[in-house]
């Protein structure tokens, strides 16, 4: 597939602090691209060089072929990061007609920007008037007004109630269908894993993984229930194709290939096993986050916005 965004080794510094450390990836044409992290992850940054808002320190970036903030390259990105700065006293129609006059994109882009955010019947209304969903929607319109190859969202969900939210997440999921590209920033795992095919976790400035949301989450395990438990045990433990078994909280935990799951369940009643339950358990992606930055889900700050 072509490469649209393809970083080596991107460093920004402010003084002493690194807020991007050695990034390294690839954003591959017509995929939703996840890019995940905690609270100053150096998510935000990252994406800002992208788009030639912040210099980088050292390392090199392409964007559509192109420097970020190249003039050619700028004119085919729509991007909204950290939420539209829009007027208050306009409506979310003349907010776009400015914003279309910069652009140098013609007005009759306006009306299939608004219809694709489903704001047509809204749009004539104060900015100010609009609740935080429908702000979102608006800054997204104003992304599209180019009629982008790639689209950069920086948390469009940040601050959403859950309709919201789930609006928000199928107008990324049609972009993606209609062909574009997507780089979707977000510290919430379980949009990710809903809406990308593909991700890289950032933890303190550094890419940590870097992979297929498939592959990240691994092959899934199987739970079993049943009795007596200690000759179900040996029985799956005999079994070639089971790799390993271990005991959970009322079932065992066995690491085996989904193609063998009726051969382990025929294995078991036939040593006379009383087989109560059988399902397939999966890793969260919000798990693997855990496991990849060191955080703890209870912390406040993975509710925040990353920078």
């Amino acid at each position: 597939m072509t490469s649209v965004v393809s970083v080596e080794n991107l460093t920004k510094r402010y003084g002493d602090i690194t807020a991007v450390d050695g990034v390294s990836l690839e954003v591959r044409s017509g995929e939703v691209f996840g890019f995940l992290g905690p609270n100053g992850a150096g998510k935000t940054t990252t994406l800002r060089m992208l788009l030639g808002l912040v210099s980088p320190t050292s390392g090199r970036a392409l964007v559509l072929g192109r420097a970020p903030g190249d003039p050619g390259a700028l004119a085919r990105v729509g991007a909204l990061i950290e939420g539209p700065g829009l007027y208050p006293y306009l409506s979310g129609r003349s907010n776009l007609e400015i914003i279309a006059r910069y652009a140098g994109v013609s007005r009759s882009a306006i009306a299939p920007a608004l219809e694709t955010v489903g704001l047509t019947d809204r749009a004539d209304d104060k900015f100010a008037k609009y609740s935080l969903g429908m702000k979102q929607r608006l800054g997204v319109a104003a992304a599209l007004l180019k009629d982008p190859e790639l689209v950069i969202l920086d948390e469009p969900t940040n601050g959403l109630d859950p309709q919201g939210m789930r609006d928000m997440r199928a107008l990324v999921q049609n972009l993606g269908r209609e062909g574009r590209t997507v780089i979707l920033s977000s510290h919430l795992m379980s949009e990710v894993q809903q809406i990308c095919s593909r991700v890289a976790v950032i933890n303190n400035g550094r890419i940590v993984a870097d992979a297929a949301v498939e592959e990240l989450r691994g092959q899934s395990d199987l739970e079993v229930m049943a009795h007596p438990r200690d000759v179900a045990r040996r029985t799956l433990e005999q079994l070639p194709e089971v790799a390993s078994v271990r005991d959970a909280e009322g079932a065992l935990i066995v690491d085996v290939s989904t193609r063998h799951t009726a051969s382990v369940a025929a294995a078991l009643v036939g040593a006379g096993v009383a087989l109560t339950g059988l399902r397939r358990t999966e890793r969260d992606l919000e798990d693997i986050f855990f496991d990849l930055t060191g955080a703890d889900s209870r912390e406040p700050e993975l509710a925040g916005r990353s920078s």
